[in-house]
């Protein structure tokens, strides 16, 4: 197993579409509040505008190995490249007025720790108690005796899900992928041709 967490393995496993997610599009996010890196508490049904939550599983740390068979999981890989990709394109997010969270079960004090070291210009928010699994449906799943999230990307506008990326492949690519529906959606909400679903 590769130990360079910025690189992602050339024979990674492509998830698949388990629907999981298919049920997340056009339902409003649930009122809860999140403890965040900075030490606020964000609710994230509350926030006006257009928000980017990448859901992951968990970042690798220099120096504490992954759960074995880390790589082999479809979909587990990759968080920090994921990361850092929304980080490099966190400015081109902002100019389509789009706020980015990312969002894994982690303790907040371990997120802070990648946050700092991987220069993150925005915040990462935990969900310890799996909240979100129970309350909107998050798809999760088991390894080492750790239940955690499967990789998905919400597209929230003032409360409402209006797009959903599930599955997330090559997760290094996040960013790349959710710009281009912005892009294209800001379009089509130009021309006034955008589907009902995907506005506020």
């Amino acid at each position: 197993m590769s130990t360079n967490f910025l690189e992602l393995p050339k024979d990674l496993p492509r998830p698949v579409d388990d629907g999981a997610a298919s049920h997340l599009h056009g339902i409003n996010f649930p009122r809860l509040a999140l403890p965040a890196t900075n030490g606020a508490n964000v609710e994230l049904a509350a926030m006006s505008g257009r928000l980017v939550i990448y859901v992951y599983p968990m970042t690798g740390r220099p120096g504490v190995p992954l759960p074995d068979g880390w790589d082999s999981i479809p979909g587990a890989r990759g968080c920090t490249p994921q990361s850092c990709n929304f980080r490099d394109h966190y400015s081109e997010l902002q100019s389509l007025n789009t706020s980015v969270f990312g969002l894994s079960a982690q303790a907040s004090e371990y997120q802070k720790e990648a946050r700092d070291r991987l220069h993150l210009p925005f915040e990462l928010l935990s969900d310890r108690g799996l909240r979100l699994k129970q309350l909107l449906g998050l798809p999760t799943f088991t390894v080492a005796d750790n239940e955690l999230y499967k990789r998905v990307m919400l597209v929230v506008d003032n409360g409402r899900i209006q797009k959903v990326f599930y599955p997330v492949f090559p997760p290094d690519q996040s960013a790349n992928e959710v710009l281009a529906w912005l892009r294209q959606n800001a379009q089509l909400d130009a021309a006034g041709d955008a589907p009902k679903s995907a506005r506020p």
